[in-house]
């Protein structure tokens, strides 16, 4: 049995640091005017995928190597050299001289994810929502083919058509996660027409799920069940023993998958350095 501990929790912090490096590595390969970029400080990677992208932060910061005030300054001036603000994801399993740390930094804690893994030995099978009609899904997932990046693209941003303001920006984000040679990217289709999407990526072992999303119009219809048990299975056939993924704490996203097996490692922290306040 798997327990929620330090060996746990860096392995889960490493495939999800490690994929948001990636990340920004396509970032600097398709928009090499962004100047996209990461550093390795300590086992803490910073990432810079420009001033507004949510893939700018840290990831692993006092989980690898005690925190220090040496390490801070340098990512601090890593992003104050691109006019960036400072996130840092936090495991809560990490070194707790991190919390006094950044306080005494003018840090903030600003957001909480559900860290959320889930064995890929055994039973793969998925169950319903219980607040929904438990029926077949009625379509097909599969994983798309080197020329239908785009439509992978789109039809994950309009996902979150129903959410003013983020269209173009997700639309952007998805191209760019959609280029990385390590991603697996899976589309939901209902008569030929892609409803929903989802996609992979695997780190020594632990299948990181993201980039789920369903149109407004064919929600309720069974297409995320479709796409996470098509993922869990792709998973456990290429290697993986561990699947996780975020979500914010109590919603929906949360409960839907510990009902399919799921548990809750820890609750992340996503702190800020308030302005004025850099080193």
């Amino acid at each position: 049995m798997l327990l929620s501990d330090l060996s746990l929790s860096r392995r889960l912090e490493r495939a999800e640091r490690d994929s948001n490096a990636r990340f920004v590595e396509a970032r600097a390969a398709v928009s090499p005017d962004v100047g996209a970029g990461w550093i390795d400080v300590g086992g803490t990677y910073a990432m810079f995928d420009g001033v507004e992208s949510p893939c700018t932060q840290t990831f692993g910061f006092g989980l690898f190597t005690a925190p220090s005030s040496g390490d801070l300054d340098t990512i601090e001036r890593f992003y104050a050299q691109r006019s960036a603000p400072v996130f840092h994801e936090v495991s809560p399993i990490a070194d707790p001289a991190h919390l006094e740390l950044l306080a005494s930094r003018g840090y903030r804690p600003i957001e909480f994810t559900s860290v959320l893994y889930r064995s890929l030995d055994g039973d793969l099978a998925i169950a319903a929502p219980a607040d929904s009609v438990a029926r077949p899904f009625q379509g097909r997932v599969r994983i798309v083919d080197a020329d239908e990046v785009e439509r992978w693209a789109q039809t994950s941003a309009a996902g979150w058509s129903d959410v003013p303001g983020v269209g173009p920006f997700l639309v952007d984000l998805m191209r760019v996660a959609a280029v990385r040679p390590d991603a697996r990217l899976f589309l939901a289709e209902i008569g030929g027409r892609a409803v929903a999407a989802g996609a992979l990526t695997i780190d020594d072992g632990v299948a990181l799920l993201a980039g789920a999303s369903t149109i407004p119009d064919a929600r309720h219809r069974g297409a995320q069940l479709a796409l996470l048990s098509a993922r869990l299975a792709y998973a456990s056939q290429h290697g993986c023993d561990l699947a996780m993924m975020g979500a914010l704490p109590g919603s929906g996203s949360q409960r839907n998958a510990e009902r399919n097996g799921f548990r809750i490692a820890y609750t992340r922290t996503k702190w800020q350095l308030s302005a004025g306040t850099r080193a």
